[in-house]
């Protein structure tokens, strides 16, 4: 089976301490058709500490992302030419919170280097990062709420021409579920799910099937095979599969069982993109 990776992160990513150098060497050895790197680039924090309100500064998990942006970038683009023709190595950005600073993400949007974008929700306007939100002191009523007004920034962020393809669109529900148990149904939020997936068709955007439930305890992808069946339905035609590795060793893990998601939800092919166009792998 050909296998693909479009999320990966590395050392230019806060929460990753994977080597740049030996996850390329890993995706080589893999013989994956296409391998992305993708560090966060956090567009709520893309400026350095002092420049956002003391009172506010709890809400960020780190700042100046600019630097980090331009450190990934610097390193994957000349990577790239050391690898060229032995690996499809793709220079990628997971830029987050794209509608809580779209100056920050028109700079990532306008550098030429980026091969891809992933634009991901890591956390609501005025909340914490969903990692950080301690659920157990939240009722059903609360985290409901907390639900429909993420979903309601994804659709903003749908409508948006920021980035290629929709991060993990049901991460908001990775931590409820794997430390606390909490099963919330969003079923509810349907109507919203399928004008994000409408949104996405229209104007030629993809989502990702994101693999790192699957190895993490939630049990499943993100999101998982109904919800890529109706992106389909709402006219979708672009996946990519990606495992969101932070480690040299979960390079491409369950990529196959991404793959058979897509494949199960109505596609015959998966997508990588190079100068922000998508190029398509069949897997029927």
């Amino acid at each position: 089976m050909i296998l693909t990776d479009c999320h990966t992160h590395t050392q230019f990513s806060v929460d990753s301490e994977a080597d740049i150098d030996l996850c390329v060497q890993r995706a080589a050895e893999l013989g994956l058709a296409a391998y992305a790197i993708t560090d966060h680039c956090e567009c709520n924090g893309w400026y350095k500490e002092e420049h956002y309100p003391e009172k506010e500064r709890y809400l960020r998990e780190s700042f100046d992302y600019a630097a980090d942006f331009e450190g990934s970038v610097s390193a994957v683009t000349a990577l790239k030419e050391k690898w060229a023709g032995k690996l499809n190595l793709i220079c990628g950005v997971e830029l987050g919170q794209i509608l809580q600073d779209t100056d920050a993400a028109k700079i990532v949007n306008a550098d030429k280097r980026v091969d891809f974008i992933i634009g991901s929700v890591h956390q609501v306007m005025g909340e914490q990062d969903f990692y950080f939100i301690d659920y157990e002191k939240m009722t059903m009523d609360e985290i409901y709420d907390l639900l429909e007004r993420y979903f309601k920034e994804v659709y903003e962020v749908s409508k948006t021409d920021f980035f290629d393809v929709l991060g993990h669109l049901t991460y908001c529900l990775r931590y409820m579920k794997q430390r606390n148990d909490i099963n919330a149904d969003i079923s509810r939020f349907d109507d919203i799910i399928a004008e994000i997936f409408r949104n996405l068709a229209l104007n030629g955007k993809g989502i990702e099937i994101n693999t790192s439930g699957l190895r993490q305890g939630f049990g499943d992808c993100f999101p998982n095979l109904k919800y890529t069946k109706m992106y389909r339905d709402m006219g979708g035609e672009i996946i990519t599969v990606g495992s969101d590795s932070h480690t040299v060793e979960d390079i491409a893990a369950n990529s196959a069982d991404g793959i058979g998601v897509a494949r199960a939800a109505g596609f015959s092919r998966i997508a990588y993109f190079k100068k922000r166009k998508p190029y398509f792998i069949d897997i029927t």
